[in-house]
């Protein structure tokens, strides 16, 4: 019986509770761009999609949000699917309106120091792991040396990406790109003191120009530094 509750403790994911629940709530009242929810999101920081019903079943995500404190949340884009040929929302939220909280949270992309690293989280939970040469690739043509708030937020916008685990020095974090906020720690430790600079990929380095070279830098100043 002892070695039966052993294997099952060891099957638990390494990291269990780290990533917050998806949460399908509505808007209770609207002032501007700030917002009251009817259900709160897991924890402040996190983003969240409000989707707008215009009558004969023609529904539109009209805004991102973020959580501000519990129940309360702000307008922070309305820039949802930017493109020159179409037209910008500009339908103001209004109470009613549905909210997801925590949008696309399933598909997350991982900063990581090594390759070891980088397997041993991915293999913990059952996510659509974006793999970080996409974002390298992004970043070149960007014509970024290494990652920052700014294009990490970007490039989420553009992949569909909900959320960026970045492994810091003794610690795990959960990055959400839209709000720019860390919603989410943990302690992790057998860390490779010497790390792939900017992050873990199949590539030697980011080029991040014609006339440029290759950034440089530690990683785990760079990850500190989101």
């Amino acid at each position: 019986m002892t070695k039966i509750a052993l294997i099952l403790l060891t099957a638990l994911p390494l990291f269990a509770g780290f990533f917050p629940s998806t949460v399908h709530t509505s808007v209770a009242s609207a002032k501007g761009d700030t917002l009251t929810l009817r259900s709160s999101f897991p924890a402040n920081g996190m983003s969240g999609v409000v989707i707008h019903n215009y009558g004969s079943d023609l529904q539109a995500i009209t805004a991102y949000i973020a959580q501000t404190s519990k129940g309360h949340a702000k307008v922070i884009s309305r820039d949802i699917i930017h493109h020159d040929e179409l037209p910008t929302i500009r339908t103001a939220v209004k109470a009613g309106d549905k909210v997801i909280g925590g949008y696309l949270y399933n598909n997350v992309m991982l900063l990581a120091p090594d390759a070891g690293t980088y397997a041993k989280v991915t293999s913990s939970y059952a996510k659509n792991w974006v793999h970080p040469d996409l974002f390298a690739i992004y970043l070149s043509k960007r014509g970024d040396a290494y990652p920052t708030r700014e294009n990490l937020g970007e490039f989420a916008r553009a992949y569909q990406i909900g959320l960026v685990a970045i492994v810091r020095k003794g610690s795990l974090v959960l990055l959400d790109p839209i709000s720019g906020r860390i919603i989410s720690k943990k302690a992790m430790g057998s860390l490779p003191a010497k790390a792939q600079f900017p992050f873990y990929m199949h590539f030697k380095e980011i080029r991040s120009g014609w006339f440029s070279k290759s950034g440089s830098g530690s990683y785990y100043q760079t990850m500190e530094a989101l």
